[in-house]
């Protein structure tokens, strides 16, 4: 597996813990008032780490060897 392939699977990985880990400590406090403002953005910083390492992990072979290369890309 490539690098940055690698690299967006931890992240992804590293988003869904994130967000288990605080749902589970939320669950065993009942400190909603605070908590519900704090799970919302960190859910949104979650799933903004979770898109950066999917599309991380999806990018395609091809178009980084040519951008490494310094080829042009090729018009239909």
């Amino acid at each position: 597996m490539e690098t940055s392939r690698l690299a967006g699977v931890l992240i992804m990985v590293g988003a869904v813990l994130q967000m288990i880990i605080f749902l589970w400590a939320v669950a065993r406090r009942s400190y909603m008032a605070l908590a519900l403002p704090v799970m919302g953005a960190l859910a949104a910083v979650s799933a903004l780490a979770f898109w950066i390492g999917y599309t991380m992990f999806t990018t395609e072979e091809e178009l980084e060897q040519e951008l490494e290369l310094g080829e042009p890309p090729v018009e239909p």
